[in-house]
């Protein structure tokens, strides 16, 4: 089981690398199932119920990759989902230490060079130091060493990156925002060029649109696009706005639409663009959270869709059909998912075709 090590640059490639979309085939989806000794102590019950809900509907279509803190926190998974409805066929459990859920952010990336794919590796440091992260940054050496990726190389990359702060179309273009890619407590430094040629070196990107504008209050992740704009195809964004009443979000979130209506497909037409408005503030003790219903998670028949107990759930649904004719619309409840400030697209991970070994 390959593991390349080293600083970036990293050796070129024998082809031109390719990162997929998240509509593309994957073999999977991995999550990184909560325990009471975390931030989710106090409403371990509400957001197993959550995880649940994920689970079910992730396994119905893809193996389920389920991370477990320890041998105790396995058995109590596999006993919850045997009484739960999950496809028990579709799940694989591996233990490996963890500090926080959001694998999204600390997870491999896929890669393909050709047909053989390849997962990227890169630092993780809690989101700027914010939070513990000793364990988050060894989970994708620690499975591989545990055979869970049977014999796909990983090849480990020397630079602070989450999987949050990507959106790409899989075909050469990548979404992201400035003010997480740039921050100096991940790497210190680092210049647009930079990043793009680093974008092109690792992920073959040829276009990538910085997003200056646009924010949530509540966000600990310093922008990532993964809350704000999302592509659903090539040819299509969708993207959070807000109402002039929301004094605090609507003109940053105006001024990111100006970007967006700005960007040019490679063809020189405009994108098409869905704005998804933001629910009703979500306070939790006196604090906004970041509710977003752009934290979307596109599987290989449905998309799921984080939803607030809001009238604005309804509207945003009807709104993303358009953009996913062929894929169910599944609604998960993410008010509990938001009390740590992440939704559905922050708590799961799809891994590549080619990426899984088989079960004998």
């Amino acid at each position: 089981m390959p593991f390349v090590t080293g600083n970036a640059p990293d050796p070129e490639p024998a082809m031109k690398p390719r990162l997929p979309a998240e509509w593309e085939p994957h073999d999977g989806v991995m999550i990184a199932w909560p325990h009471p000794d975390s931030d989710w102590g106090e409403i371990i019950d509400e957001i197993e119920a959550v995880y649940e809900r994920m689970a079910v509907a992730i396994a119905d279509q893809e193996t389920l990759v389920i991370l477990c803190r320890d041998d105790e926190h396995r058995a109590h998974v596999a006993d919850r989902l045997l009484e739960s409805d999950v496809h028990l066929e579709s799940v694989r459990l591996h233990t490996v230490p963890f500090n926080d859920t959001w694998v999204r952010d600390y997870g491999p990336v896929t890669v393909y060079e050709g047909e053989q794919p390849f997962l990227e590796d890169f630092l993780f440091n809690g989101y700027g130091r914010r939070y513990p992260f000793e364990d988050d940054n060894l989970v994708n050496a620690r499975l591989l060493e545990a055979g869970a990726f049977g014999e796909t190389p990983m090849r480990h990359h020397d630079l602070v990156l989450e999987g949050g702060a990507l959106d790409t179309d899989g075909a050469g273009t990548l979404l992201v925002t400035e003010r997480s890619l740039l921050d100096e407590n991940r790497n210190p430094g680092m210049t647009r060029q930079r990043w793009e040629e680093a974008f092109a070196r690792l992920f073959g990107i040829e276009r990538v649109f910085w997003l200056g504008e646009g924010r949530l209050e509540g966000d600990d992740t310093d922008g990532h696009v993964d809350m704000l704009a999302r592509f659903c195809n090539p040819t299509t964004i969708a993207y959070c706005t807000a109402e002039p009443r929301d004094e605090p979000h609507h003109a940053a979130l105006a001024a990111m639409e100006s970007e967006l209506r700005a960007l040019r497909r490679p063809d020189g037409a405009p994108y098409e663009l869905i704005p998804l408005p933001l629910p009703d503030p979500v306070v939790h003790e006196g604090r906004r959270l970041p509710a977003s219903y752009a934290n979307f998670l596109i599987l290989r028949e449905s998309v799921l869709v984080p939803t607030y107990d809001d009238p604005m759930d309804v509207r945003v649904l009807e709104r993303l059909k358009d953009a996913f004719p062929e894929r169910a619309l599944i609604p998960i409840p993410a008010r509990i998912l938001i009390r740590q400030n992440g939704a559905v697209h922050c708590a799961t991970l799809p891994l590549g075709r080619g990426v899984l070994p088989s079960e004998e």
